[in-house]
């Protein structure tokens, strides 16, 4: 080994020394000045704590005076809209709110719903987050103050590297080096639960792009209110599983943040929160402040447009999934294997990254030889429109294994024709005016187009017109195997033709590209697709270009057609495997993903 590989394993070597346990002496002086100096007193005597009168107590009333199981469930389609229910359900809640997150950041949304919750609790309402590590409230002051703030607000970090709230990049890569199992789990559950009765479950993090507010890029993504005593004690039950498990840390057990509080309690330093990281638009946030209090607005929205059915089910992973190696650690996978499996006409599916696991792959293979197969119609991502390009160079790797499992796939553009209805005020973040957009904060595709860009993170199955399944799960090796996740399963029509025809949209010629095989033509196109096949088949070195599918855009005055159609290369014109990106490099850049991703399929 060389003197600078030497000097790396040794900053390694004493890092993990350094940072695998507790400082325990730190950890107690924090706790010490947290029950010294946590301010307890309540603004509201009231047994409601001065709850905000709601229009939704009505489903709630009425799903706990039904006979048998009853639930309204309100579709959130927009983000805007979702972050606006949230806010109003936390100035409603009478006695706690429980929320789980996989992303937490202190920009204009992040901030708006800690504000909120401090306001909740400081009226008396028990307020609880548990947020995963890597990439939630990456700032140790504002961690410190949140320890401080109020005895009944408590924030918990979901498996801390390191027993760190901030992991540096040289702590990043020892993780990998000394603990990448442990590292490689984290928590993709995404709940928030007023009073154990109204729980939202879904796609959505806790950062601006996922409520339509970031002025850049924002995802289109689906959550779910789902109101009714039965689901909301499912949801507490999972709740308290992951907040009493022991990767669930305190904010005192984290070094970066007790040796915080212990400097800012030396220097008399106040309980002021840090401004918030990114603040672009103030004038929104006090707008949605305002409606969040808007009975009426609140009525219209959710609940005169709340279904009604009968039970719903939530799912979780149980926190331990990881940590040991029973069969219960895959029994969610094996759920959502046996529902597809089960499918008779159609399956309608919505993913961000279409990396469909060994598992799947086998139940899919099995539905294709049936007489007749089940139509499968895929929304996804394309490369213009993802955050994500090395996990999309996997999914381009295996398109030809996706088409012929009987897919018809749609990849969604960064700029659909219908972004205007699918994006609260599209107009007002930009994208109608042609300004510029800074791509190299999300590590996206540069493009050839300019405006906000919209990516799909939405992750939604409809099973045969009935049966929905809403939630975090990417049906991915990821999501099957390492990371927690959660949502919830419905068996009723009405709601299973709103998410279809919601899933149908996106996938819509305006929205999407078609992606189809490339017709054959002559004897070249027959050994070029010869060729891919066996570099496809390669676990490594998938170097060839020319692939079996690419992209392809309606022609004007034809209608859609289905890729398998006889007419189909007749209306459609082919756009390139990589539509809208603009530079080279990152489609060599996918390219090389492409080539040597495959052992990394499980972990991306």
């Amino acid at each position: 080994m060389n003197s600078s590989g030497a000097r790396l394993s040794a900053v390694l070597v004493a890092l993990l020394l350094a940072g695998c346990s507790v400082n325990r002496q730190l950890a107690r002086q924090a706790d010490a000045i947290v029950a010294d100096t946590r301010p307890d007193a309540i603004e509201c005597t009231r047994a409601d704590h001065c709850a905000l009168a709601t229009p939704l107590a009505a489903l709630a009333d009425e799903a706990a005076g039904a006979r048998e199981p009853r639930h309204a469930v309100s579709m959130l389609e927009q983000g805007e809209e979702s972050l606006l229910l949230r806010v109003h359900l936390i100035r409603a809640a009478r006695t706690s709110i429980d929320i789980q997150t996989f992303i937490w950041v202190n920009d204009d949304a992040g901030r708006l719903l800690l504000d909120e919750l401090l306001a909740a609790a400081r009226r008396g309402v028990r307020v609880r987050v548990i947020a995963d590590q890597l990439f939630s409230l990456e700032d140790a002051e504002l961690l410190s103050q949140l320890a401080r703030i109020h005895r009944n607000f408590e924030v918990r970090i979901y498996n801390p590297t390191f027993n760190k709230a901030v992991t540096r990049p040289i702590e990043f890569a020892a993780s990998i080096l000394c603990c990448f199992r442990r590292f490689n789990q984290r928590m993709h559950n995404k709940l928030f639960l007023v009073d154990g009765l109204f729980g939202i479950a879904g796609g959505r993090n806790h950062e601006n792009r996922y409520f339509d507010w970031d002025h850049e890029f924002d995802y289109r993504d689906r959550d779910a209110l789902v109101t009714g005593p039965r689901a909301g004690a499912a949801m507490q039950r999972s709740f308290e599983q992951f907040w009493n498990y022991r990767r669930a840390v305190p904010l005192t057990r984290l070094n970066d943040v007790n040796g915080r509080i212990v400097a800012d309690a030396a220097a008399d330093a106040s309980l002021a929160l840090p401004a918030p990281m990114l603040s672009m638009d103030p004038a929104r946030v006090e707008r949605l402040r305002t409606l969040a209090g808007d009975a009426e607005e609140i009525r219209r929205r959710f609940v005169d447009t709340a279904l009604r059915v009968g039970d719903v089910e939530y799912f979780s992973d149980e926190p331990q999934k990881q940590d040991d190696e029973s069969d219960r650690n895959r029994q969610l996978g094996e759920r959502i294997a046996g529902m597809i499996g089960g499918a008779r006409e159609r399956i309608v599916l919505q993913t961000p990254y279409l990396v469909i696991s060994k598992r799947a792959q086998r139940v899919f293979r099995a539905l294709n030889e049936r007489t007749p197969r089940p139509q499968v119609l895929v929304s996804t991502n394309s490369l213009a429109a993802t955050d994500a390009f090395y996990v999309y160079a996997l999914s381009h790797k295996y398109k030809k294994r996706y088409l012929k499992l009987g897919f018809h796939i749609h990849e969604f553009k960064p700029f659909p024709g219908d972004a205007a209805e699918l994006v609260a005020d599209y107009a007002a973040l930009g994208g109608d005016d042609g300004r510029p957009d800074a791509y190299q904060r999300y590590g996206r595709a540069p493009l050839s187009t300019r405006g906000v860009r919209l990516g799909m993170h939405a992750k939604s199955i409809v099973i045969d017109g009935m049966t929905t399944l809403i939630g975090s799960h990417n049906f991915d090796p990821r999501s099957d195997n390492y990371n927690t996740e959660s949502g919830f399963i419905i068996h009723d029509r009405a709601l299973a033709a709103l998410v279809t025809a919601a899933i149908e949209r996106d996938a819509e010629p305006q929205n999407a590209w078609t992606i189809a095989k490339r017709p054959r033509t002559n004897l070249i196109h027959r050994i070029n697709n010869a060729i891919a096949d066996f570099s496809t088949a390669l676990p490594l070195f998938d170097f060839w270009p020319f692939r079996y599918s690419t992209s392809y855009e309606l022609k004007p005055g034809c209608r859609p057609l289905p890729p398998n159609d006889p007419g189909f290369h007749d209306c459609y014109t082919a756009v390139g495997d990589f539509p809208e990106v603009d530079l080279p490099l990152k489609a060599i850049y996918t390219r090389i993903a492409t080539a040597f991703g495959a052992p990394a399929v499980g972990i991306l």
